[in-house]
């Protein structure tokens, strides 16, 4: 077969991996009067926009509480913080995920312990959590919580991390800075990210689905304390008068110009997001045979912040791809367990799946602005490229 090259089709132009170009096109003028809005009110930081945005996405969510930070690891830290880690408390977290959420654990003062994943879908598996929990208690560690990742979109398998928390006396927290606009089915109803767990920490690093022009971050709960505790944190740990220290706290406030951006890409994204659906299943009905496109479980909806698959001689089509003009990312070249930063740290025993998925994932060209001629394209050169 012979490999599709943009150059020989004009048509399909350019194939960006994430195109905040032709987001930005479309918002500019909004957003700069927003902007304007705060140069003139002068409250860059605490500003009216932040409560707005809060209410805002807790409504949407369903969420009763929002707390805007300023990163997406700021948003994992801080209710770690609230929940009082000590040294020797054990917090489990899939070993296939970016570092922030090992990090946040240590900061927070607790210790990361790694867990496998599931083998097609790449989250936390549960079963494999049930026997780190076992073997941290016997190496003298306290088990705290559970941070599930909702990789690449795909929330993470909340209703059986509940059963296992409650049954062990442990604290949920969901780290979806990748999910944001993911979906569960609950009491014959979706549920949103934000909502599937009694904490979630998103981000809005400027790549995600629901991104910022520089980094935040945002904390849902329905908690009334954890709410306020997070709140105090996020302003180095003062009342609410802002008088007085009452715990230790961080410098964990969004600027007031980060949430005037968000409010007018959060006005979009809802139509976005069936953008990025669109896409999402023009690749998975094109590369059906091809690729193992990230599962997604029966009554589970992805936010699709990455299009990601499986596959052989992953290397080898990631290169032919890039020269058919088909941007490509790979996450995660090294499982957290793996890094140096972290040999400290359990695992107990080998993680298998993290390892295979690790040397097997792709990530596609996946944002709202795609064409569906280009999204065609990409699969064609999927095709050559494994043929």
């Amino acid at each position: 077969m012979t490999m599709p090259a943009t150059k020989d089709r004009p048509e399909v132009g350019p194939i960006a991996f994430i195109d905040l170009k032709a987001q930005q096109a479309q918002i500019r003028e909004r957003v700069e009067a927003r902007l304007m809005a705060v140069l003139d009110h002068g409250r860059y930081i605490a500003g009216p926009e932040i409560e707005e945005l809060e209410t805002l996405l807790a409504e949407k969510v369903g969420a009763k509480h929002c707390v805007a930070c300023s990163s997406g690891t700021d948003a994992l830290i801080i209710p770690m913080m609230a929940m009082g880690l000590n040294r020797g408390d054990a917090v489990f977290l899939p070993a296939f995920t970016y570092n922030a959420t090992a990090n946040a654990v240590i900061i927070a003062g607790g210790v990361p312990v790694f867990c496998d994943v599931d083998p097609d879908g790449f989250n936390i598996d549960p079963e494999d959590l049930k026997a780190r929990i076992i073997e941290a208690k016997a190496h003298g560690l306290t088990p705290r919580a559970v941070c599930a990742v909702d990789l690449f979109g795909v929330p993470a398998p909340y209703a059986a991390l509940r059963s296992i928390c409650e049954e062990e006396g442990l604290a949920l927290l969901g780290d979806a800075a990748q999910s944001f606009g993911g979906q569960q089915a609950r009491n014959e109803d979706w549920a949103w990210v934000g909502s599937l767990a009694p904490i979630t920490a998103t981000s809005f690093f400027p790549g995600k689905a629901l991104g910022g022009y520089g980094d935040g971050g945002a904390i849902f709960t329905d908690d009334d304390e954890t709410n306020e505790v997070c709140q105090s944190i996020r302003w180095h740990g003062t009342d609410a008068a802002r008088a007085e220290s009452v715990r230790v706290g961080l410098n964990g406030r969004m600027a007031s110009f980060q949430a005037a951006v968000l409010l007018e890409k959060a006005a979009i994204f809802w139509d976005e997001l069936e953008a990025r659906r669109r896409v999402a299943a023009i690749y998975d009905e094109g590369l059906k045979g091809l690729a193992a496109p990230q599962a997604i479980p029966s009554g589970t909806r992805s936010g699709y912040g990455y299009y990601t698959v499986s596959l052989d001689d992953r290397d080898h089509v990631r290169e032919k791809l890039g020269e058919a003009g088909v941007p490509t990312a790979v996450y995660y070249k090294t499982p957290l367990h793996r890094m140096k930063a972290f040999a400290p740290y359990p695992p107990y025993g080998p993680l298998p799946n993290c390892e295979a998925a690790s040397s097997r994932v792709l990530s596609l060209p996946m944002h709202p602005y795609l064409t569906d001629e280009q999204a065609r394209f990409v699969v064609e050169a999927f095709a050559a490229a494994v043929a």
